[in-house]
């Protein structure tokens, strides 16, 4: 995939508020990929720290890419399921009316979307079912056993009910940590841009963000420079 060009560089102001947000933190050097290496500004007790002029540089291409998106109004898929990860990533996406992983990824979600596009669909009949009262005409029992199913529903597919198609890009937050969500979009060749730490592979990343993954402060920045790309209101 060939990606969009942007000839911006990290001004000052943005190294600074990478900076002040912790971004730079990477992890001790023991735990670093080899192919992160270009990205390592320097260790200091033993641990590594990311050079921020080139995190702004990658996040300015990624943020690009996200615009363009946005201006065909194309489907961005958020995942980030760590804690303190996952209500940055909820909070995004719909900010834009994206969808969003940032329970569990559930493995097929991409590969075998067909199926679980329907489970999404029995998913969103029931919430109205029990939102219009449909469930007055059961028995108790019955009642509990549908509220228990509908909560183990929630929990696997609330934030994918407004994934009609696949999406156009996978937005990551530590790429290591969702290794299966990155496979399934590799292999269905969808771009997916990452905010990854130093012990990420950047291999199989379209566009990467070296930055503390980890650090909600430093996912927040980099996630809503994405979010402020697809509204338009990024340069």
């Amino acid at each position: 995939m060939q990606k969009v060009e942007n000839k911006n560089t990290s001004t000052p102001a943005d190294v600074e508020q990478m900076f002040q947000a912790g971004a730079h933190y990477g992890y001790g050097k023991s735990r670093r990929h080899p192919s992160v290496s270009p990205y390592i500004y320097a260790t200091k007790n033993k641990t590594d720290i990311i050079d921020l002029e080139k995190t702004g540089v990658m996040l300015g291409e990624a943020v690009q890419f996200v615009k363009s998106l946005g201006a065909q109004n194309k489907t961005i898929l958020f995942v980030g399921t760590k804690p303190g990860v996952n209500k940055i990533i909820k909070k995004a996406a719909n900010e834009i009316g994206m969808p969003n992983v940032a329970n569990r990824w559930i493995g097929g979600t991409l590969t075998n979307f067909k199926v679980i596009r329907n489970r999404i669909l029995d998913f969103e009949k029931l919430k109205k079912d029990i939102e219009v009262g449909e469930l007055e005409k059961y028995t108790k029992k019955e009642k509990i056993k549908i509220n228990k199913e509908f909560e183990r529903m929630e929990r696997i597919f609330s934030g994918l009910e407004n994934l009609a198609v696949l999406p156009g890009a996978l937005i990551i937050v530590d790429s290591k940590e969702e290794a299966t969500a990155l496979r399934e979009a590799r292999r269905l060749n969808i771009p997916v841009i990452a905010v990854l730490n130093s012990d990420c592979d950047p291999a199989a990343i379209s566009y990467l963000i070296p930055a503390n993954d980890a650090a909600p402060k430093s996912v927040e920045y980099n996630i809503n420079r994405l979010v402020e790309g697809y509204k338009g209101l990024e340069k």
